[in-house]
């Protein structure tokens, strides 16, 4: 099953199911990464319905998704279907780049920041939230054990099962972020954990300045 298949049949619970799940946190850990980007133009990569759109206070949102189900049901005039490995924005176009809950999933991380690096103006600033693994391994293991109950069980109150044993493997799939994001085009500012024992991520990442 694809990413974008899987966030297609689940378009409709996704938003609520965030909120339990988060048990009500997953807007505060959207917008503690919100906090850093400056004004102006901003792509919200993997917008989905748009749960961000009223955090961003007056900045000028494009909402960007690979999932056409998903963009349908976001408010926001200006969406525009597509995913993070081809931008389809010209070089320069966005004072910042906000993504939350989507790095997990992309096909390519690498292809990605590349592209976020082209689209941003010189000294903009990238700012992402994702989940992960904990960084202790006794806390890893912990939280394996738990996802591996607790998503197909939430999962399963909404008729998503298979979906959410999806996610419950996605969060072994990358390293952890401070190696995720070292090596890349932008430069790796600001690295933060929120949420119980820390599987929450926030990283601004700023692109130099000419």
């Amino acid at each position: 099953m694809t990413n974008r298949v899987v966030f297609s049949r689940i378009a409709r619970r996704y938003d609520r199911l965030n909120r339990i799940l988060s048990m009500g946190r997953d807007g505060d850990w959207r917008r503690s990464a919100i906090a850093h980007l400056p004004p102006g133009r901003t792509l919200d990569l993997g917008a989905g319905t748009g749960a961000a759109n009223p955090d961003f206070g007056d900045r000028q949102i494009v909402s960007l998704d690979p999932a056409v189900e998903m963009l349908a049901l976001n408010p926001n005039p200006r969406r525009v279907v597509g995913g993070g490995e081809f931008l389809p924005f010209v070089d320069g176009s966005f004072d910042g780049v906000f993504s939350a809950y989507v790095f997990r999933n992309l096909d390519s991380i690498p292809v990605t920041l590349s592209e976020i690096a082209r689209v941003l103006r010189p000294g903009g600033i990238a700012a992402i939230v994702d989940l992960g693994r904990p960084e202790a391994r006794w806390q890893r293991a912990l939280h394996r054990a738990g996802t591996a109950v607790v998503l197909p069980l939430a999962g399963a109150t909404v008729g998503a099962v298979g979906e959410y044993w999806y996610l419950h493997r996605s969060l072994d799939s990358l390293p952890q972020p401070q190696r995720l994001y070292a090596l890349g085009p932008l430069r790796l500012e600001r690295l933060w954990r929120m949420g119980p024992l820390g599987f929450v991520y926030g990283v601004v990442l700023r692109k130099a300045s000419d």
